[in-house]
């Protein structure tokens, strides 16, 4: 006897069929969302009724309800904010996540699961040139990752010093140094205040005109320094895409006793790239790495990596134990790795991602993604008044039109007009004391023939307001 009634059989398969239709549609529809969250509020915020309606009726319901309020986030046209596209394989995976309906936290309990996830960590591990002996959690992505490794490194560095931050906590605990990148990105400092160390504390090293820590601001905040520092350092500048010397930092850290955690979101995935590897030469020598798997594995959302060298100090700093718990003295469970008792296997879209591509296919994307960044840089700095202001390490385009305060106005109005157009969906940004237009090259199913498009319109856009800008001063 089925556990499904007819109404929740259809249920499942209306909201299959709206899948593949709005996929389908993604090559050809614009961008951005038709409507935005007041246009929703008659419909999907009223009142919640007394009575119940039928699950067919609500999915059919919900489809028509929310799609012109769903962003093109997985369109090939889409370069906002470094998101990867959500692949199709990893998208099937996702739904028969949903389906199983496991709770992943013991390998007693939901063993097949255990092991595609298990795999996954070995993998990327394995594919991106770190230790193989590292411990990995598969959290939501980098804002976690990052997190759980900032506190493996609380744990390491006051367990050195005789202090149980475990048991004890922070208060009466031995001072923690902690440097970052001018130019870092806000997860890492996102985790520093989760941890409990404050944003505010941490001391910022100066950067070069990339954003890259400079070794010689490094080696004079360790001088003054008395105790082992947490150091941050970045693979792949949210701007810029750049890289931090880690071959220079890395063993300068090392050298005072510290711990060097590694904020790896994106540009991580180089080192899985022979001919891109050198770009991060020395960051298999830090001791904890964040990456996530939405992004350029073009998982669905939500999935990262923690990846800590040291597996003692992620797992004393995750795991919870409790009598009703299954527990495994003998082996790491996935409870001892994230900060989560309960969880969907988030894993298993990249498992099958994973599978399907190969380690190959993983390089050829990566490869192909940087390649079209060169790509699109050299299209617009051909056009007289278009800059672009970075150097091109990676997947991301930092875009300027005109100079000086007017072409900040400028280069705003011209994504406003680009954005309005919906063809193509770059982001805002700033860099340098210059507003930009931050393109991210990412998406699974981007092209040379998105990329072009994108220059195209950015051209337009820029030819028609300076137009304008001529017209409105004569």
């Amino acid at each position: 006897m089925s556990t499904l009634t007819p109404a929740e059989r259809r249920a499942v398969e209306i909201a299959a069929r709206a899948v593949i239709a709005y996929r389908e549609a993604l090559a050809e529809a614009d961008v951005p969302p038709k409507l935005r969250p007041e246009a929703f509020s008659a419909t999907l915020s009223e009142t919640l009724s007394e009575e119940g309606a039928a699950p067919d009726a609500v999915i059919t319901d919900l489809v028509a309800e929310v799609a012109p309020g769903l962003g093109g986030l997985s369109s090939p046209r889409f370069f906002g904010y470094v998101l990867g596209g959500s692949m199709p394989v990893g998208i099937a995976a996702d739904m028969l996540v949903s389906g199983w309906g496991q709770n992943v936290g013991s390998s007693w309990e939901t063993p097949g699961v255990f092991v595609m996830e298990r795999s996954v960590g070995k993998w990327c591990v394995d594919m991106l040139g770190l230790p193989a002996e590292s411990a990995v959690g598969i959290v939501t992505g980098a804002t976690v990752a990052n997190t759980q490794g900032i506190m493996a490194a609380r744990n390491a560095l006051l367990t050195r010093q005789g202090w149980d931050v475990e048991d004890k906590g922070l208060f009466g605990a031995p001072e923690i140094p902690v440097l970052v990148g001018a130019d870092a990105h806000s997860a890492p400092l996102a985790g520093l205040r989760y941890a409990g160390f404050g944003a505010g504390r941490a001391i910022r090293v100066a950067t070069d005109d990339q954003g890259r820590v400079r070794p010689d601001a490094m080696a004079r905040e360790l001088d003054a320094l008395e105790a082992p520092p947490l150091v941050i350092l970045q693979a792949g500048q949210i701007n810029t895409g750049a890289f931090d010397p880690f071959d220079e930092l890395v063993p300068m850290v090392h050298a005072k006793g510290g711990w060097v955690h590694v904020d790896g979101a994106f540009g991580l995935w180089l080192a899985a790239v022979p001919e891109l590897a050198p770009r991060l030469a020395g960051v298999a020598g830090a001791d904890s790495w964040a990456v996530d798997l939405h992004k350029w594995l073009n998982a669905p959302f939500d999935a990262g990596l923690c990846i800590v060298r040291d597996p003692a100090a992620l797992v004393n700093s995750m795991s919870a134990r409790g009598a009703y718990l299954p527990t495994n003295l003998d082996a790491i469970e996935p409870t001892d790795t994230t900060l989560e008792l309960s969880r969907r296997a988030r894993g298993v879209p990249s498992y099958a991602i994973l599978r399907s591509l190969g380690r190959s296919g993983v390089r050829s994307m990566i490869a192909g993604h940087c390649a079209l960044a060169e790509r699109l840089a050299t299209r617009l700095a051909a056009e007289p008044g278009i800059s672009i202001l970075n150097e091109i390490a990676s997947n991301q385009v930092a875009v300027a039109i005109g100079a000086g305060a007017e072409g900040d106005a400028l280069t705003r109005a011209v994504l406003d007009r680009v954005q309005a157009r919906g063809r193509v969906y770059p982001s805002h940004g700033e860099w340098r004391g210059r507003a930009i237009i931050r393109c991210s090259i990412i998406g699974y199913a981007m092209t040379r023939a998105e990329i072009d498009l994108l220059a195209d319109e950015i051209i337009a856009a820029a030819r028609a307001e300076v137009q304008a800008v001529a017209g409105g001063a004569a």
